[in-house]
């Protein structure tokens, strides 16, 4: 695949109103949001809930891709289908979570960096050929005190994104890069603010000096928010305009895509946050979403595993991917949450 093929991807992936179901949960992840909901933790009831997903109907109209784990890529529907084509009979385009997941950071105490390069080109030629369209690497960076993130853990991390988008976008798979400033702490929204900017221009600068093309990339952000036990929690309005402020001082207007991830943020709060965004457009991007359990936690709070709530289970997905393409629209209103 061409640069432009990559080009025309990674434009389709943010296309109409349209974000990315992030269904990418490794099986230790994926086992501990079943059995909060007194689901047991099987390869059978693992696919039957990404069945669930990808075959919501209408699940297209809203959702332009959807992220899988490696067990997920390898798996089948209960009809025998790979999931990649059920993915694609739905019109969604599969891709692939490629890191292998943060482990501690040498002389780090308390920091990460996220690890899966070894091995990685072989790998990427496999998923493209079971039909992935392209990939995700999620950077963690964690807010503690005035020393952590250390300059040292932001610029590991974002070699390792920069590294990993160009093998992805080497082997014709359009790259999600996402640095992930987590919310979890007590820090302010300054505080985010500063340690997003920082982390984006070293992110950025990597990208550069390793020859990524950026019109062939998903950026996968964080929203500038205040830590969940902060004292201080910012108004929906306040957090849209400080994101895009800190999003135009470090994002190349090259890049199609924002995809936001949601972060720990509430299903309602992720989509008021992202439709605030827009109603602060145009952007140079296209603003969108990349949400996990935003989306999922309805699914699994109506399922239960039970068969009876399939359809249900699925409405409730439809329902919310539908909620957050009018938000990357900037035409959600809290109205819409009972339609």
């Amino acid at each position: 695949m061409g640069a432009n093929d990559l080009r025309a991807t990674a434009l389709a992936m943010v296309a109409d109103g349209k974000g990315i179901l992030a269904a990418d949960e490794s099986t230790g992840t994926a086992g501990k949001r079943l059995e909060a909901v007194n689901i047991e933790s099987t390869d059978e009831s693992r696919r039957d809930y990404r069945e669930l997903l990808f075959t919501t109907p209408g699940l297209g109209d809203y959702v332009s891709g959807a992220i899988l784990y490696d067990e997920t890529i390898r798996s089948k529907t209960s009809d025998g289908r790979e999931m990649t084509k059920a993915l694609e009979d739905n019109g969604v385009m599969p891709g692939i979570k490629v890191d292998t997941g943060a482990q501690p950071l040498a002389n780090a105490e308390g920091e990460k960096v996220t690890e899966g390069l070894d091995g990685l080109r072989d790998r990427l030629k496999e998923y493209a050929e079971m039909g992935a369209r392209f990939t995700k690497w999620r950077g963690v960076i964690h807010i503690e005190g005035p020393d952590h993130p250390s300059d040292y853990c932001i610029a590991v991390n974002a070699h390792a994104l920069a590294r990993y988008a160009a093998l992805a976008q080497e082997a014709g798979l359009v790259p999600i890069v996402e640095p992930e400033v987590e919310i979890v702490g007590d820090h302010t929204l300054e505080r985010c603010y500063e340690v997003t900017e920082k982390t984006l221009r070293e992110v950025f600068a990597q990208l550069e000096l390793q020859r990524v093309d950026l019109e062939g990339i998903i950026l996968k952000p964080n929203m500038v928010i205040s830590g969940k036990d902060a004292e201080k929690q910012s108004a929906v309005e306040e957090v849209a305009k400080v994101t895009i402020e800190c999003l135009k001082k470090t994002v190349p207007d090259s890049v199609p895509g924002v995809c936001f991830l949601s972060g720990g943020q509430t299903p309602e709060q992720a989509t008021a946050h992202l439709d605030a965004i827009n109603r602060l457009g145009p952007h140079p991007w296209v603003v969108s979403f990349s949400y996990a359990r935003a989306l999922q936690e309805p699914v699994l709070k109506t399922w239960k595993g039970e068969k009876s709530n399939w359809d249900a289970a699925q409405e409730a997905l439809a329902h919310r991917a539908k909620l957050n393409s009018a938000a990357s629209e900037g035409s959600y209103s809290t109205d819409m949450e009972q339609s």
